[in-house]
């Protein structure tokens, strides 16, 4: 049967059924209704003459066929979007591109602000959908298909491509009147023996396993699906939170807590963007990577200071300029 038989869209179709398993999932990827999907799958059953999707339980699984036929179709469309991408041309100035991007609510905080200043600027019409990370996110391929970026920590095996974007390091957050503090700072005995205040992403951070490494578990008493709402647990009680720097200093001024170095070695945080490589061609996302690029690159021109002793974030609104006054320009 030659191509002029089939209508090539179904293709698009095939991969995300393929992929999700699913037919409302694949419609929803694809902005199409369920009853349209489930039309789509209907021809494409016909077509090959095979189920494709049999149900197991509450879950579908692919036919011998479908498994066969997922690795191909993946080609076949990342060459139709590399032959497409080619002719393309793409003008922020009058664009009117609608991107989808996931990241940390730490990045959200620090990072999209300046990423939206120059937006602004350069694209006006662009908008952006900002998604937060959720559960088994980082784990599969499926969500960076269905993203055109997603923003996290250097060290998830996500598949496709990825760059680092923006560089933090860790500190401690502790109520200022502490009795743990001595000379503005803490000891390893202390993060041993202090409750904790903690992000549960899932995965253990860099400061998680520099812990490890030096023997301590920290023990755990609060934890939390992101970085932003520490700092206001800490103020006014006896909990300890390892959080990145940049996060502690924009919250200077709205929750009270001291800023002290880790008792060990600086532990390095670096933010990378991911992306599929079906995108990797195209000169909008193209034009999207070099906007995220520039503006990590913004943000890491201030080397972060060395931290002498407690800054108290008090209710007075004087927050962290003096740190990172690239942050706090329209904070």
């Amino acid at each position: 049967m030659g191509l002029g038989a089939i209508d090539l869209n179904l293709l698009v179709a095939l991969e995300a059924l393929l992929e999700e398993k699913n037919v409302t999932h694949a419609g929803v990827r694809l902005s199409t209704s369920q009853s349209a999907m489930s039309g789509s799958l209907a021809r494409l059953r016909r077509h090959f003459n095979d189920e494709l999707l049999i149900r197991v339980g509450r879950e579908y699984e692919l036919t011998p066929l479908a498994e066969r036929l997922l690795p191909v179709v993946q080609a076949s469309l990342h060459k139709a979007e590399e032959a497409l991408s080619l002719t393309r041309h793409f003008d922020p100035g009058r664009s009117r591109q609608r991107f989808s991007v996931v990241m940390s609510d730490y990045v959200m905080t620090v990072f999209v602000e300046p990423l939206l200043r120059v937006i602004a600027q350069e694209a006006p019409g662009v908008r952006i959908d900002f998604h937060p990370i959720v559960d088994g996110q980082l784990e599969t391929e499926t969500h960076l298909r269905c993203h055109d970026l997603m923003i996290v920590p250097l060290g998830y095996q996500l598949p496709g491509v990825s760059e680092a974007v923006m560089h933090d390091r860790f500190v401690c957050l502790v109520d200022p009147d502490s009795p743990r503090l001595t000379d503005g700072r803490l000891a390893l005995r202390d993060l041993a023996e202090m409750p904790h205040a903690a992000c549960g992403i899932g995965k253990l951070t860099p400061a998680d396993r520099q812990l490890e490494t030096l023997g301590i578990t920290p023990r755990v008493q609060v934890s939390t699906p992101g970085f932003n709402v520490l700092p206001f647990l800490v103020s006014g009680t006896d909990l300890v939170a390892l959080v990145p720097e940049r996060l502690a200093r924009r919250y200077e001024g709205f929750a009270r807590c001291a800023v002290v170095p880790t008792p060990f070695p600086d532990v390095p945080l670096v933010e990378a963007m991911y992306w599929h490589h079906n995108r990797h061609s195209d000169p909008a996302h193209r034009w999207l990577r070099e906007t995220v690029r520039k503006v990590g690159a913004s943000l890491d021109e201030p080397e972060i200071p060395e931290i002498a002793g407690p800054e108290i974030a008090g209710a007075d609104g004087s927050h962290g300029e003096r740190a990172f006054p690239e942050l706090s320009a329209a904070s």
